[in-house]
């Protein structure tokens, strides 16, 4: 048997076994310096970046996995490394974005120099009060219709019987017996008691009253002692007054015991159906009619169909023919 020669066998075994990963080895060196210098040469491309940092690290990322992996033969990967570098080179080629730097030019708008203090807060307002409305004018005061004294044209059945003597003096105006008369009203009737006055006045002494028949003249007073009282009355006040005479509140009366001629306010107000429109001459045939009782007189019937009936007739209830007349001596 011939003699064993260790050394001899162990250096052929060796360098077999040894020789692949020897040639893995000085390949994975080749790519990796491949691949720095490729790397390197273009760090030097990019402005303003700090040369060899981020180029050869992005180098050995990509070359990394192949020389781990240990893929395929030598001259694959030889490829591929080579590939790889050469791709690399292209994408380190691209400009490379940095952030831009914050400008240090001031801002054009300008800073306040204190803290704008904030809007203040709306305070609630009283609500506006709207004027008080204008009150509307005070109507006018009616005026007393000349030659009655009314105010008014309504008439109220019974408005109590209290009554109020119309203030005021007159003398009398003409020659012969002085009879003072008092006008008095009862209390809530329309009517204007110192026009009602100088109405009745007026009509007593007239020429064609009884001062040219009877030769008397009157006054005008507001004393107690009143020969004559004239009184305007509400209808169931003039029924009071006038009883036990049925005065039915259409009618008025004279009485020449009491001296009292009353007035129903009815008939001051609407007159009588002979009389028609002429209302006021009604109003002098009443006075005089009803005066004419205080004097004495009693009622006369019409002398003749068309004749100017006698004051004295009841024209109130019919002319009975005759002309409708307010005056004693017509």
């Amino acid at each position: 048997m011939p003699p064993h020669d260790a050394s001899a066998e162990r250096r052929p075994h060796r360098a077999r076994r040894r020789g692949p990963w020897q040639t893995v080895a000085a390949l994975a060196c080749v790519g990796v310096g491949l691949v720095a210098g490729a790397a390197t040469a273009q760090t030097w491309d990019v402005p303003g970046v700090d040369r060899g940092v981020v180029p050869v690290a992005a180098a050995l990322v990509e070359a990394a996995p192949d020389v781990v992996a240990g893929e395929g033969d030598a001259g694959a990967r030889a490829k591929a490394t080579a590939s790889r570098s050469s791709r690399v080179r292209d994408e380190l080629a691209q400009p490379f974005a940095l952030p831009e730097a914050p400008s240090s030019e001031p801002s054009s708008v300008p800073m306040p120099l204190t803290p704008t203090p904030p809007p203040a807060a709306d305070v609630p307002q009283a609500p506006e009060v709207p004027p008080a409305p204008t009150p509307p004018p005070a109507p006018e005061p009616p005026v007393a219709e000349p030659g009655s004294g009314l105010l008014g044209t309504e008439v109220v059945h019974d408005l109590g019987g209290a009554f109020t003597v119309v203030p005021g003096e007159a003398p009398a105006p003409g020659a012969g017996t002085v009879r003072s008369v008092r006008v008095e009203v009862e209390e809530g009737l329309p009517v204007d008691g110192e026009v009602l006055a100088q109405a009745v006045l007026t009509t007593l002494n007239d020429p064609r009253g009884w001062g040219l028949t009877d030769g008397v003249t009157f006054s005008r007073t507001a004393a107690d002692d009143a020969s004559i009282r004239v009184v305007l009355a509400s209808p169931a006040t003039t029924d009071r007054l006038c009883a036990p005479l049925q005065t039915e509140s259409l009618y008025s009366c004279g009485n020449s015991v009491t001296g009292v001629a009353v007035l129903n306010f009815h008939r001051w107000v609407n007159g009588a159906a002979d009389f028609g429109d002429d209302v006021a001459t009604y109003r002098h045939y009443l006075v005089n009619h009803e005066v004419g009782h205080v004097l004495g007189h009693g009622h006369e019937p019409c002398p003749a169909p068309g004749a100017v009936a006698p004051v004295m007739l009841q024209q109130t209830i019919t002319t009975d023919g005759c002309l409708p007349n307010g005056w004693p001596s017509p």
